[in-house]
């Protein structure tokens, strides 16, 4: 993984679920980041804790949005996966924490 890839998953850290209040990284939902320098192009692979998630809209919006105020000049792709499909198993420690799964 890039410096510039990592970078952007710390940006997409900033992202909170509002129903979950917890980043979607720690959340597990974020698959993978490709950055392909380039074409200045990031592609990035995200699911949701369901399909029929009501703050999906939001989640996938801010994601874009949190890499593009850092890289303007950046093509934002976000692809919205189902395979594997989200369980609580993908929580990192610290989301496991802030949701009181010990």
């Amino acid at each position: 993984m890039s410096p510039k890839e990592k970078d952007m998953i710390e940006l997409l850290r900033e992202v909170i679920d509002p129903e979950l209040m917890v980043n979607i990284v720690d959340l597990g939902l974020v698959y993978d980041v490709k950055y392909d320098e380039a074409e200045e192009k990031v592609d990035v692979m995200l699911t949701l804790t369901s399909p029929g998630c009501p703050m999906g809209g939001i989640i996938i919006e801010d994601a874009e949005n949190s890499i593009k105020t850092e890289y303007p000049e950046c093509e934002v792709s976000i692809n919205l996966v189902w395979e594997p499909p989200w369980s609580t198993e993908m929580l990192t420690e610290r989301g496991r924490e802030e949701l009181g799964f010990y």
